[in-house]
Formats: structure tokens, C-alpha cells, sequence
């Protein structure tokens, strides 16, 4: 069987208190029936508060996002070496909130993955389309355009080897959640279209994000491509977040 992930991004939420409360909870009930691996993306400024509470846990720690370059005048940026000296595993690239809000585009994004790999992070791909785009039938289109630019810049072993998260944009936040059908043709799509450059299509780790809770976790995940979630709002609730571990 494939690797399994399910990540929770706790977005723009937190604070210390939480950081201690929700990850203690997470690591009490990391053996309780929960053979998926696991991983926790808070916020920057609580990485090593998360990693401290992480350590000696098989829960993972990643970050949100990460920087495109290694060093230089970037105030304000994250590099990707700097998250690994912290801890990190995982970092989350191309997520639909900073292509929308903060005008990523598939060349910036492309480079993050670059730069997430050669730090030794694996970078958790996030690429989907918006509802307009669902409507107007280009999905695969949109998809197929943000996984290329990426494979032109890091080879599509390099993809294959990472992680990929559909993020269908009109399902995020919205309580919206692609059909289990819906959901699996993309993720079969993204896998066909990895095949036809790299043999380790096939291992791909390839997560749903939108809307994943868990009344309709396991239904989800039972889909022969999809091999986990990538998990927002109801990684903020541990009991929640582990009954969605406990279904992949």
C-alpha cells in the first residue's frame, strides 16, 4: 500500500496555548489505531513551540509556505534551509490562498518546490481550480498547466517523489466538498499525466483537500488515488483531526 498523509494546516490560527493543547492531544492519540503518517503545519512563529511539543512523536512538523530563494534581502521571507534547522519535514507549496491573495503564480511556485527539495524538505504540491474554472469544464486544464510548470522545473521524478494535494478552490473553507468521484478523477488525472514522464507515478503520495471532516474521510480515501487529505479547519479540533487520521 502507498504512503498515507494527512496534514493538518492550521492556517493563520494559534497561539501558544493552542500549540500546546492541540498538539499534546494529537501525540496522546498518534497510536490509537492511526497507521497514516502525519503531519502539522502551524504557522512560522509556533514551528519550534510545535516541534518541542513533537519530539519523539511519529507526527511530522511542516510549514505553510517557504521562500523561493536561499539567502539575500528578503525581509520578511522563510527560507527553506532555515525551516529544516527548525525541524521541518514538510513544506506546503502553491497553496490556492497564496496563488489568489498573494498572486503566486506557477513559475513561483515551481520555484519554491525547487528550493523546498534541495533543503531536504519534501514539498507538499497544492494545485486545483476554481469554481468558475469547474464550470466552464477546464479542470483538467488548470490542473495539468500547475503540476507542468513544476515538473519542467524539478523533473517529474522530483513530483512524483513529493507530495501532491488537490485543493478544489471552490471546496476550501466553504463546507463544500468534491463527490468521492469528483475528487477521484483528478487524482487519477494527476497521476496518468505524472506517468507519462516518471515511472514512480505510482507512488506518488496524492492528497484531497476541501472540506475533508470525518463523516466523509473514509469515503474519500477509499478512492484508489487518493492517499489522504491535506486538512484545514478540522485539524484545529484534535478529536476531529485524529478520527480523519484513524480513516486513512
Amino acid at each position: 500500500m502507498r504512503q498515507r498523509l494527512v496534514a493538518g494546516n492550521w492556517k493563520l490560527n494559534g497561539s501558544r496555548d493552542l500549540v500546546r493543547s492541540l498538539v499534546g492531544d494529537l501525540v496522546a492519540g498518534a497510536g490509537d489505531g492511526i497507521e497514516a503518517d502525519v503531519a502539522v503545519c502551524p504557522p512560522f512563529v509556533y514551528l519550534s513551540e510545535a516541534a518541542a511539543a513533537l519530539n519523539g512523536s511519529p507526527i511530522r512538523l511542516g510549514a505553510q509556505d517557504v521562500c523561493a530563494e536561499s539567502e539575500g534581502a528578503f525581509t520578511g521571507e522563510v527560507s527553506a534551509s532555515m525551516l529544516a534547522e527548525v525541524g521541518c519535514h514538510y513544506a506546503i507549496v502553491g497553496h490556492s490562498e497564496r496563488r489568489s491573495l498573494y498572486g503566486e503564480d506557477d513559475a513561483l511556485v515551481a520555484r519554491k518546490f525547487v528550493a523546498a527539495r534541495e533543503a531536504g524538505l519534501v514539498p507538499i504540491l497544492c494545485v486545483g481550480e476554481s469554481l468558475e474554472e469547474r464550470e466552464n469544464g477546464v479542470t483538467e486544464t488548470v490542473v495539468a498547466r500547475q503540476l507542468d510548470a513544476v515538473v519542467a522545473a524539478a523533473g517529474a521524478d522530483a513530483v512524483a517523489q513529493a507530495v501532491v494535494a488537490y485543493e478544489p478552490v471552490w471546496a476550501i473553507g466553504t463546507g463544500l466538498t468534491a463527490s468521492p468521484d469528483q475528487a477521484q478523477a483528478v487524482h487519477a488525472f494527476m497521476r496518468a499525466r505524472l506517468r507519462e514522464s516518471s515511472a514512480a507515478a505510482e507512488q506518488c503520495c496524492m492528497l484531497y483537500g476541501g472540506s475533508v471532516k470525518p463523516g466523509n474521510a473514509a469515503e474519500l480515501f477509499a478512492m484508489p488515488d487518493i492517499d489522504g487529505g491535506l486538512i484545514g479547519g478540522a485539524s484545529l479540533d484534535a478529536d476531529a483531526f485524529l478520527a480523519i487520521c484513524r480513516a486513512a
